[in-house]
């Protein structure tokens, strides 16, 4: 058993006899009555996301947790294959177990969380960034360049992001996962 002081992001919960995963958190301490932690949480099994209260000091149960790294290898449908990189057994998951499948780059690396109880795999971790090429963009516009002017672009794995008016097609740019925002263009 933990408490909410132990609330962390990615931390795997028991609640509502489901397991959750911690996606966001926010500690509380008004003027006025006791603390409490705000928690948006995301179910495993089905991928719904629920904001959810715990008061100060309330009791959680938290899953045991191992953490794997595996590599992409293709996606047929809504099925996603991965292999171990240590003893290269494959394994197949559900799309709604993973946050970013549209920046999945086929060999990238991810990190596959574990319940140590049944070995059955929770959640899909993606690397904090990925570099990926643009493969459409259209032309930027001359003179539009007084605000940050931003275009859509559409990148190797399917993606689309908004990207600033000097990006090509051609350029490889690096793009936060957990926003899927564009961050950089990336020279070689």
């Amino acid at each position: 058993m933990a408490s909410t002081s132990d609330i962390r992001k990615g931390l795997c919960i028991r609640y509502n006899n489901d397991i959750y995963k911690i996606i966001e958190f926010l500690h509380v301490k008004p003027g006025k009555g006791p603390a409490f932690v705000r928690t948006k949480l995301k179910s495993v099994s089905s991928g719904k996301v629920l904001d959810n209260t715990f008061s100060g000091g309330s009791k959680i149960e938290d899953v045991r947790v191992e953490t794997r790294s595996y590599q992409f290898l293709y996606a047929e449908g809504e099925t996603y294959h991965f292999m171990n990189t240590d003893d290269y057994n494959q394994i197949t998951l559900q799309e709604s177990s993973l946050d970013a499948p549209d920046l999945l780059k086929e060999g990238e690396v991810v990190t596959i969380l574990f319940n140590t109880e049944d070995s059955m795999p929770l959640s899909v971790d993606m690397p904090a960034s990925v570099i990926l090429e643009v493969t459409y963009a259209e032309p930027g516009v001359k003179g539009n360049t007084a605000t940050n002017a931003t275009k859509p672009a559409k990148v190797e794995t399917g993606a689309t992001v908004n990207v600033p008016l000097f990006i090509n097609e051609g350029d490889k740019i690096k793009i936060d996962t957990e926003k899927g925002a564009y961050m950089e263009r990336v020279k070689e």
